[in-house]
């Protein structure tokens, strides 16, 4: 089991705050912080080594003051950043990044480099816009029985037991638009969706049993699954989701939900694939 927290950091301030929040998670769940500098080649024969030995070195330092007993460690990497980050996803328990970076546009809520790497790490991706004074004492997520929401809720229960903090797991489904002369498939719909909420009330009672140290809440909600999340997300000191789930296309490597949710939800996010050997 991976036993480091990954931070990717720029010098920009959402880096900064992406070391505060992986120092606190590090300090949390006894794990090791591993802080990472990708120092990309500049146009011109610009020589950026100096800048980036600086941010590193400035991480380091706000990570050791916020933490007491974690092993801090550092490393300068070349080339993408992208793909410097997702193979650092291979060993680590997480990687956490700021949710833009220096490059790019100041407009985006949520860079390139952390829809990419969110997209296709190996584990879970924590994306932090900025560290709340809130604390709202929450965990959420998003389930709906994939394989993705499953790897999500374990991410999210282990979250929950090192904050102390209450879970709560939030399944949401549409309604169909039907035709009102098709009264035989209204009366089938509405028993699959039916037969769908108690197999979901079934499984997180399941969770419950498996975790008796973390309060579980969950609510099902007749809504878009983004509308949903990011309405509890507005009360949660982190939103959990799985990369994709049940709908969209399988060969997505993000959904349309947790792409939502990435670019609605203030809080941290986390993103969690499951790892190969759990599929």
């Amino acid at each position: 089991m991976p036993r480091h927290i990954v931070v990717g950091v720029d010098g920009s301030v959402l880096a900064t705050s992406a070391v505060e929040w992986a120092a606190a998670d590090a300090q949390r769940r006894g794990l090791s912080l591993r802080i990472v500098h990708v120092c990309e080649h500049r146009p011109y024969g610009v020589d950026v080594t100096k800048y980036c030995t600086g941010a590193l070195a400035a991480a380091a330092d706000r990570a050791r003051d916020l933490t007491r007993g974690v092993e801090v460690t550092t490393e300068l990497l070349s080339g993408n950043a992208i793909d410097a980050l997702i193979g650092e996803s291979a060993s680590a328990d997480t990687v956490v990044l700021g949710s833009r970076g220096l490059g790019g546009f100041a407009g985006l809520v949520v860079g390139s480099v952390g829809l990419s790497v969110a997209g296709h790490a190996a584990g879970p991706v924590v994306i932090v816009r900025g560290v709340s004074v809130v604390r709202h004492g929450r965990v959420v997520v998003g389930y709906d029985g994939s394989a993705h929401s499953e790897a999500a809720m374990e991410y999210a229960i282990e979250q929950a037991r090192a904050r102390e903090a209450p879970l709560h797991v939030v399944f949401a489904w549409q309604r169909p638009l039907s035709s009102p002369y098709a009264a035989a498939y209204s009366t089938l719909l509405a028993e699959a969706l039916e037969q769908e909420s108690r197999a979901m009330a079934e499984r997180v009672a399941r969770r419950r049993e498996k975790s008796p140290d973390v309060e579980i809440t969950d609510e099902q909600v007749v809504d878009h699954p983004a509308n949903a999340l990011i309405r509890a997300g507005g009360t949660a000191d982190l939103v959990v989701v799985g990369s994709r789930g049940l709908g969209g296309f399988a060969s997505a490597v993000l959904g349309s939900v947790s792409h939502a949710v990435l670019h609605h939800v203030t809080c941290p996010i986390a993103v969690v694939r499951p790892r190969e050997h759990h599929l």
